[in-house]
């Protein structure tokens, strides 16, 4: 179980900053297996008590300390991935999404980086914000650490699955919205994703596909209008954004199918390179694919998009 205290404790120690940049006391923190993202409190303080709470299936929740999981490959080939699990921002689905995406990774010589980020109906004062504080945070502290891990802070993607898909679509889109005040030196560096990958997607916060969790937690039962655009991901899309790869299935019973083409549609419109794989099978949830169905094949796909962004290598 996760001590925050302890963490925070951790963080205060191990997160200083020097005028210069990060300070080398840093380094005594590499071994941990999480890394708080904050040296302090969140923004907006609140958020739950206690340990964090994980499913019978691995989802975790009652995250009372942000952080980061570090997943290393025995060779590193200096690249980075962002990966967030789904659970429409109740939960986060690590056991099926997040943690095997890592590995995945590692194995492939991408350092991959675990975020377990603030649910916002858990009590955070920056409610809705919070998750996407983390999320622009983790892109951050991953640069500022960048020497630690032998990462090219020029090739920093991110990987999200359903809401997760949706906070990272929104980490892509919206890097240069500030949604919180900067605490250290890590928050001058950039928070735009160099890659994305949105698996199952949660998009768009707007009728008449907005019959999600997502929706429901972020903007409430009966949303201003206003307020659903501006947390829906395709209304950000512009030039600039980076490259994107959707995959989802036709049967997705969660997130309507309308989702991933709407992005493309805006990647498209925006002059943003944008490769789209629909299955057609699979529904949603699947992961890094279930063996002997359409969506097993889905990876493979992602590698090959990976090697041509230089993310790993072309043997």
């Amino acid at each position: 179980m996760i001590d925050r205290r302890a963490l925070l404790r951790a963080a205060g120690a191990g997160l200083a900053l020097s005028s210069a940049g990060l300070a080398e006391p840093l380094g005594a923190i590499a071994a941990e297996s999480r890394l708080p993202l904050w040296p302090g409190t969140p923004p907006g303080g609140g958020g739950p008590a206690g340990p964090e709470a994980v499913s019978e299936k691995g989802a975790a929740s009652n995250i009372a300390v942000p952080g980061l999981e570090v997943f290393t490959p025995d060779v590193p080939n200096g690249a980075a991935m962002l990966v967030a699990g789904g659970g429409g921002y109740r939960r986060i689905q690590m056991e099926s999404e997040a943690r095997p995406a890592a590995r995945w990774l590692a194995a492939r010589g991408i350092t991959a980086f675990v975020l377990a980020y603030r649910l916002p109906g858990e009590g955070w004062g920056d409610g809705r914000r919070a998750p996407l504080q983390d999320a622009q945070r983790a892109l951050r502290l991953i640069r500022a650490r960048a020497h630690l891990h032998r990462i090219d802070p020029a090739r920093v993607g991110v990987l999200g699955f359903s809401a997760g898909a949706h906070l990272l679509g929104l980490a892509a889109t919206r890097s240069a919205f500030a949604s919180y005040r900067a605490v250290d030196a890590a928050d001058g560096l950039s928070a735009r994703p160099d890659d994305a990958a949105l698996i199952y997607p949660v998009i768009t916060l707007e009728p008449p596909y907005d019959h999600t969790m997502t929706r429901r937690m972020l903007v409430g039962a009966r949303p201003d209008p206003d307020l659903s655009a501006a947390w829906s991901v395709e209304t950000h899309v512009r030039g600039g954004c980076p490259p994107t790869f959707l995959v989802q299935a036709e049967d997705d019973p969660i997130s309507n199918p309308v989702n991933t083409r709407l992005m493309a549609q805006a990647c498209r419109h925006a002059g943003v390179p944008v490769e789209t794989h629909v299955l057609a099978s699979g529904g949603h949830g699947f992961g890094m694919g279930r063996p002997g169905t359409p969506s097993a094949a889905w990876p493979d796909w992602y590698a090959v998009w990976l090697r041509g962004r230089g993310m790993i290598s072309a043997d």
